[in-house]
């Protein structure tokens, strides 16, 4: 792959549609190559890429790990992989979730900055959250362009509105518009390849020393969180670690927050969040653990009936209606908790919080 750049897209909620008509507008000779990270549940089949080679402009497939990148190819990450695009070729890897996603857009966006520097064209479309922005970042650290939807135009605005929120992006575009921006950088595109030329900003900034850590975009997320657990364990850092766990594992999470005051959480196993990812993971870990309550209470009711019936057959009166009394408690507890669980369910039907379909 020579003389040609690298563009990565991110979508999720309503991406399929925006998608197709991006790739629709894109020319059969297009110098780049095209990664796409969409958000599909683990488990899933995607069908994504024979949807997107059906505009029958550039070919769409799910990539192999070590492939060798080629330009006029669109390359889809599969269900449950992160897509990372290195120097000539592609790695596919289960490593830890980013904001809740496997693939996540962050750890794409991620990649392409720091293998291809300013050869890289970020573009985010419809979603909910802001899975992107912080990869959007690392891409214009790194020089290369940041390019979002239209939010009036997006079936869902968070993902766009995040990242116009938090990022110089360079231009905010409807569809249509984007993929001809698209077209136009790739013709501009400098002549050196950016698979043979190493990335002009490649050193990595020191760590701060505030709390909580101020990330540079240059910096992985990954090794400021080491860096910051070592220090922390050799008491030189005793106010980095923040008072939240880790949603998929428990482990402590560590507070970042980069130079557009965009914070951020990661804990030492990788796992990482936005503020809004954390808050809607932890809505989610808190009603799985209600209807956990729900059950061990309706268990524990229906058990003080067992009781109550073995007391009756023993001509234990007593015992008996205490037995009933312990599960009528029980059933009223049950009873409190699954209201608990359904009133929040309403107030989050009233707001933003409306499942992604995919």
């Amino acid at each position: 792959m020579t003389n040609c750049r690298v563009v990565v897209i991110g979508a999720s909620a309503g991406g399929v549609e925006a998608l197709m008509q991006l790739v629709e507008q894109l020319p059969p000779q297009l110098n780049a190559a095209v990664f796409v990270a969409v958000h599909f549940p683990a488990g899933s089949v995607s069908f994504l890429p024979d949807i997107l080679s059906r505009a029958k402009t550039l070919p769409a497939a799910h990539p192999h790990s070590g492939e060798t990148i080629q330009p006029g190819r669109i390359y889809v990450a599969p269900p449950d992989y992160h897509l990372l695009v290195h120097r000539g070729t592609i790695e596919l890897n289960r490593g830890p979730r980013e904001n809740g996603h496997r693939p996540a857009i962050d750890v794409l966006f991620r990649s392409a900055a720091q293998a291809h520097g300013p050869y890289t064209v970020g573009v985010v479309l419809t979603g909910m959250l802001d899975d992107g922005t912080n990869g959007l970042q690392v891409i214009k650290a790194e020089g290369g362009v940041a390019l979002v939807q239209d939010p009036d135009e997006a079936m869902f605005r968070s993902m766009p509105e995040n990242a116009i929120a938090h990022v110089a992006v360079d231009q905010v575009l409807p569809i249509t518009a984007l993929a001809n921006h698209i077209v136009d950088l790739v013709a501009d595109a400098r002549q050196e390849s950016p698979i043979t030329q190493e990335s002009p900003i490649t050193q990595e900034s020191p760590i701060t020393q505030e709390s909580p850590m101020t990330s540079n975009p240059l910096v992985p997320e990954e090794k400021i969180v080491a860096e910051e657990k070592a220090a922390a364990e050799e008491g030189q850092r005793p106010n980095a670690a923040s008072p939240f766990t880790c949603p998929d594992c428990g482990g402590v999470l560590w507070e970042l927050r980069d130079a557009y005051s965009l914070l951020r959480f990661r804990c030492h196993i990788g796992h990482a969040y936005s503020l809004d990812s954390l808050m809607t993971l932890h809505g989610e870990n808190l009603e799985r653990a209600l209807w956990t309550a729900v059950r061990a209470i309706e268990e524990r009711a229906a058990l003080s009936r067992r009781l109550m019936a073995h007391a009756h057959q023993q001509n234990r009166t007593q015992s008996a209606e205490q037995f009933l009394k312990r599960a009528r408690e029980a059933e009223e507890d049950a009873r409190l908790v699954r209201q608990l669980i359904l009133n929040q369910k309403e107030i989050h039907l009233q707001g933003d919080t409306i499942p992604e379909p995919f």
